[in-house]
């Protein structure tokens, strides 16, 4: 009976972070696509992140833990591969969409077959009773996690401590998917998935440190995010009255153009009535 009950708490804690791993990348894909620009977003940090979706699938399909975290590795390395593609397509990488389309599709049918290769022979090691290669395949997922968060910090250090092109909401999350997860492995009973736990949980530190990064940033430049308001403000004024002389040029432009049409149509009109009235004189 309590093993039923920790395996129903399992799943929903697994489904929980599935959920959120299904979304988390969604409010990043769309800031990029609105913005047209992925600068402060590292194209490496999406690649290995995607790259880690293929050791991350393998070790947890032949561990044969909960459904939800099976898929869970899919869906967070399609996401990470959309926003791979837009590090690569939008500024300041900008590929020509040939190029891009040959290397992504190539990357993804090798992340394909690899994932293919490796599972049906792992299993059956693993069904024997020998666990290091699996263990290996989930340490290589943990590297990868580890240092896809690692390209972020660069970035947060050109920009002196800010950080830019990462969205807060995609980190908070992927975060909590992480942790949902981590919550679902220790739930589910029987031996402890220790090697699962600690690649959440990596994930989960390194996002704290860039949640960390922003708010000492904030809480030290509080000048900077003022003078950014205000010409931020300026910058929309001037564009409302740029907008508001485009558009009184307009109208007068419509205006011209209606007396223009009008002097026309009388000088039309009094052409035509001249040999109306010499005939009546006549």
């Amino acid at each position: 009976m309590s093993e039923t009950v920790d395996n129903k708490a399992a799943t929903v804690l697994g489904t929980i972070g599935t959920v959120l791993w299904c979304i988390q990348l969604i409010p990043q894909i769309i800031v990029n696509y609105r913005k047209k620009n992925c600068e402060g977003l590292p194209p490496l940090m999406m690649f290995l992140w995607a790259a880690s979706g293929v050791p991350f699938g393998v070790y947890f399909i032949v561990k044969k833990s909960n459904l939800p975290v099976q898929v869970q590795p899919h869906i967070f390395m399609l996401f990470a591969t959309i926003a791979w593609v837009q590090c690569l397509y939008y500024p300041p990488v900008q590929w020509a969409r040939k190029r891009l389309i040959i290397i992504v599709s190539a990357v993804c049918i090798l992340f394909a077959s690899i994932e293919i290769a490796l599972v049906f022979p792992l299993r059956i090691v693993y069904n024997n009773g020998t666990e290091w290669p699996t263990t290996f395949i989930g340490a290589i997922a943990a590297v990868l996690l580890a240092v896809g968060l690692i390209p972020p910090y660069f970035e947060i250090k050109q920009h002196h401590g800010e950080v830019v092109g990462i969205n807060f909401f995609f980190l908070a999350m992927d975060s909590g998917g992480a942790i949902f997860s981590i919550f679902s492995l220790v739930a589910q009973g029987g031996e402890m998935d220790i090697m699962g736990i600690v690649l959440y949980t990596i994930v989960v530190s390194m996002e704290l440190g860039i949640f960390g990064c922003q708010v000492v940033w904030v809480l030290t430049h509080r000048d900077v995010i003022k003078e950014r308001k205000r010409l931020k403000a300026l910058e929309k004024e001037a564009q409302l009255k740029a907008e508001e002389t485009a558009l009184g040029e307009d109208e007068k432009g419509v205006l011209e153009s209606n007396a223009t049409q009008k002097k026309d149509e009388t000088v039309e009109t009094t052409i035509e009535n001249r040999p109306t009235n010499s005939s009546s004189e006549a």
